[in-house]
């Protein structure tokens, strides 16, 4: 299925740049309504919701018209390949705090992902480690964080970057050094191979934003939110709320109310 394999990359890339500003974007027009009650979870929910609508506004201007682009101009063969490239980039930061977690299963496995694929799979082009049946959870500092005991503190939506918390936000300079592209030097692949990572994981999500309904910005933050606890507590908290087609988000019956899709 097309947004399983896309739900997993996006994880893959963790709260780096390309994965948060993806699902950042994930948005139609944020609301400006005013809140009467605010989310315990939310307590600068003013100044995220001023965040949220200059991300969606540069959403709707750059990155969503070439997102489209891609999508039309390049054959779906391709467009895995290169979400499996930059998804084994992902698995030596998985590795690195599945070791900082105390799992050393994990670190093996994601250690033999980016070796098998990395060799057998042309650079990991191919995803011949899942064909093999070789998975694992995918780690991140901000996970590693919360296994340490740190609290994930009040949601915020970074400029750019999207949604967060305190403690993934702590975490995001660790996550950006433990990927590998922040060592490429020369500065126009680098930014070459960024730009075409973040318009590869928007292109994935251009289907998927018909489910956002109603009051858009505490859709994206409780699915958010949801998911993210999920990641950390490695599925204790319950079945993962993006594993299937059906959501089970609990939300307010505000959020539901009859409404246009945003193009």
């Amino acid at each position: 299925m097309r947004y399983a394999e896309r739900t997993r990359r996006v994880g893959t890339v963790g709260r780096g740049l390309a994965a948060l500003l993806a699902v950042a974007l994930l948005t139609g027009c944020a609301s400006t309504a005013a809140v009467e009650e605010r989310h315990p979870d939310d307590p600068w929910e003013g100044f995220n919701r001023r965040v949220f609508a200059f991300n969606d506004a540069l959403d709707r201007a750059v990155l969503k018209p070439v997102a489209r682009g891609y999508r039309t101009v390049t054959p779906q063969p391709l467009q895995t390949g290169v979400g499996n490239f930059f998804s084994n980039l992902g698995e030596i930061r998985t590795a690195l705090n599945s070791v900082l977690q105390g799992k050393p299963g994990n670190a093996g496995i994601a250690s033999s992902r980016f070796l098998i694929n990395t060799t057998l799979g042309i650079g990991g082009l191919w995803d011949y480690a899942t064909q093999m049946e070789i998975t694992g959870r995918e780690e991140d500092f901000g996970q590693t964080l919360g296994v340490w005991g740190l609290g994930e503190g009040a949601y915020l939506v970074l400029p750019l970057l999207g949604p967060s918390t305190v403690r993934d936000t702590a975490g995001l300079p660790l996550d950006t050094y433990t990927y590998p592209l922040a060592y490429v030097e020369d500065d126009k692949v680098r930014f070459g191979l960024t730009g075409l990572r973040v318009v590869d994981t928007r292109a994935g999500l251009l289907d998927q934003e018909e489910l956002i309904r109603g009051d858009r910005y505490s859709f994206i933050r409780d699915a958010w939110l949801q998911r993210r606890r999920f990641e950390v507590s490695d599925g204790e908290l319950g079945e993962d709320p993006f594993a299937t087609d059906e959501y089970d988000f609990e939300f307010d019956d505000t959020d539901f109310d009859d409404g246009d899709f945003a193009d």
